[in-house]
């Protein structure tokens, strides 16, 4: 059943940074208040990697998930689980693995690219071929619409999209298919079904996205359709047979760049970061200590803001004035480096506060943390349950 819903998930690398918190987290706070959402703990696509040191995974999905409810992350607005609770997604992603073309997984852009990145780990497995399916399988099983992604991943969605039109094609088809679809036309009421099978003519004739957009919000409100009917009519309207996996969208998310303590992308791996949860004391530290303009040996030396690391804290934190306060400072050197970074210290403090605030009273309470991703799978299971009943019907797996 096509439903508006949205599904992301983060590999478990423990403690989470600021670049996390505006790349990802913060869009996540924003979605949970929009869609149904389902955030969970990708520790199965964190072995595709690091499968010969998994130890860490279980402690580093504890703290995770301890910084996103720190940052924001609602379990009464959002569901929150971890991969492997939920085994049905090991079995759609080896279902799906017996219909999928080998080429598909070789020709992912990120295949080669990843090999060549982590060129010091044997990443010539199964699991790591196939790591865009099982990504892929966490979707589909939940029939979710809307996947936020940033550029680099939307081959990755297109993936999706052809795996479960692959699906339907191969599967979504039942004796008198055609004819119970027009029945169910019927059931739409006059003036509703008249729009749908016009709506169905601009998209199988003209292609037109908009009118199978259309088309989709029609049959949503149509309350009064059985289940099946409402999955018939959404194959009938796209050209397959009865639409058992529903082909997800991105939700192409636009986050601000993250600057680490060196003007690189912040990241564990240059060793640049300013933890959510990291002390006081140690945020001061680590900015007050951040590298500047090469030029301004001395405070009398003039600057050039763009060359300079912490430029890009103010270009994220600070307003206007103080922007043109630094900007006209550093080229004329009449504030010293410390001055420019005290607004960037307070501005960074103001942001963590509260996420430390929140996140004691998990850290003082682990068995609440455990509780909320115990009821998050709970949920998360019925609902790939359900799909998965569907799934099996259609390859003739139900033995009922």
């Amino acid at each position: 059943m096509y439903v508006s819903r949205v599904l992301s998930g983060m590999r478990p690398t423990g403690r989470l940074h600021l670049g996390h918190y505006h790349g990802v987290l913060a869009n996540w706070v924003r979605l949970q208040h929009e869609y149904p959402c389902l955030f969970f703990v990708a520790d199965w696509h964190a072995l595709t990697t690091s499968y010969d040191d998994p130890a860490s995974i279980a402690e580093n999905a504890h703290q995770m998930v301890i910084d996103w409810l720190a940052a924001g992350v609602d379990p009464q607005q959002a569901t929150i689980f971890i991969q492997s609770k939920v085994p049905e997604h090991a079995e759609l992603f080896l279902l799906l693995s017996m219909m999928t073309p080998q080429s598909w997984l070789e020709r992912v852009p990120t295949y080669k690219d990843q090999q060549e990145k982590l060129s010091h780990k044997d990443l010539s497995t199964y699991g790591f071929l196939g790591y865009p399916l099982l990504q892929a399988a966490d979707i589909l099983i939940y029939r979710a619409d809307k996947v936020p992604v940033g550029e680099d991943q939307l081959p990755h969605i297109e993936f999706a999209r052809e795996i479960a039109r692959r699906f339907n094609h191969l599967y979504g088809r039942e004796p008198g298919f055609e004819e119970k679809a027009k029945e169910a036309v019927k059931k739409l009421g006059s003036k509703r079904a008249r729009l749908y099978e016009e709506l169905r003519v601009r998209y199988r004739e003209k292609g037109e996205e908009d009118a199978l957009k259309a088309a989709h919000a029609l049959l949503e409100e149509a309350s009064s359709l059985s289940l099946g009917d409402r999955e018939r009519l959404f194959g009938y309207l796209e050209g397959s047979g009865k639409m058992i996996l529903a082909e997800p969208e991105a939700l192409l998310t636009h986050a601000a760049r993250m600057p680490g303590l060196d003007g690189q992308k912040m990241s564990k791996s240059y060793n640049n970061t300013i933890a959510l949860r990291e002390e006081e004391e140690t945020v001061r530290k680590k900015i007050r200590t951040m590298q500047t303009d090469p030029a301004r040996v001395r405070r009398s030396d003039p600057g050039e803001p763009e060359k300079c690391p912490v430029w890009q804290f103010h270009k994220l934190y600070s307003e206007e004035s103080i922007q043109g306060w630094v900007a006209q400072g550093c080229r004329a050197a009449t504030i010293g480096c410390l001055e420019c970074k005290e607004p960037v210290i307070d501005a960074v403090l103001r942001d963590l506060a509260p996420i430390r605030e929140r996140a004691r009273l998990y850290e003082e309470d682990p068995q609440l943390v455990r509780n909320i991703v115990a009821d998050g799978c709970e949920k998360a299971r019925k609902l790939a349950q359900e799909t998965m009943r569907d799934v099996r019907e259609a390859m003739g797996l139900d033995y009922s």
